[in-house]
């Protein structure tokens, strides 16, 4: 959603952040709850991850004030966001390299590292807007090894309180739309229930592949952007 009302549709990049965040809201409501009815997230991954997620979320909306008098900057960080996972992604989902664990009903490792990933991953949303497909579901696969099915849904549900708090916040300093918001709302909490749906039908190497491709995109984008050159 970010780089399309960015790219395609004029919003500046605080406007952008602001506005996709606020949207991310009632996408991770919905879809974080069809995820759970259908068993797709580990519960206590979400508890960590999203608890300590709020605190870095409140730190990342004060940093993400500072940025916003350097757009520029702003657009450079979010291409930097999005290229690691995007390289890595689209370089397993073309069979190049060798792929983490992927069997399992829950997310592995120790719960104050996933709280402080959650942390990390907070201060990255309260900063770009941003947070659950870009950084936690690679994160879980790559750093954890947690099956890719369960790090669609774990995300979805970890981004319901920080969407919140870092959605609110944008709100109360002035940087959503509110009606491309609830546009955008409106379609991503039908999809999401979609995806929730569907998503075990796909090898995870294409999964991955599709949001690599995508993200590979967006970062070149953003950061080609940044030294003046615009590409469609």
């Amino acid at each position: 959603m970010l780089p399309a009302i960015h790219f395609w549709m004029g919003y500046a990049a605080p406007l952008a952040v602001g506005t996709t965040l606020f949207a991310v809201i009632f996408t991770a409501i919905s879809g974080g709850y069809g995820h759970l009815v259908r068993r797709n997230l580990d519960l206590r991954a979400t508890l960590w991850l999203g608890g300590a997620g709020i605190l870095g979320v409140v730190l990342g909306s004060w940093l993400f004030v500072r940025l916003t008098d350097h757009v520029s900057l702003l657009g450079l960080i979010l291409g930097l966001a999005f290229l690691w996972p995007a390289v890595r992604m689209t370089y397993e989902g073309l069979g190049k390299g060798r792929a983490p664990r992927r069997e399992g009903e829950s997310v592995p490792g120790r719960s104050v590292s996933l709280g402080l990933f959650g942390l990390a991953i907070g201060i990255l949303t309260g900063v770009v807007g941003l947070g659950g497909g870009y950084a936690l579901v690679p994160g879980l696969i790559y750093l954890f090894g947690a099956p890719v099915y369960l790090t669609m849904g774990t995300s979805l549900a970890t981004m319901i309180p920080l969407a919140i708090v870092g959605g609110g916040i944008k709100l109360a300093q002035g940087y959503v739309a509110m009606g491309a918001g609830l546009l955008l709302a409106s379609g991503t909490v039908v999809g999401a229930q979609i995806g929730a749906a569907v998503i075990k039908r796909f090898r995870p190497n294409t999964l991955k592949l599709i949001f690599g491709l995508y993200f590979l995109y967006v970062a070149v984008k953003f950061i080609s952007a940044y030294f003046g050159l615009m590409i469609w």
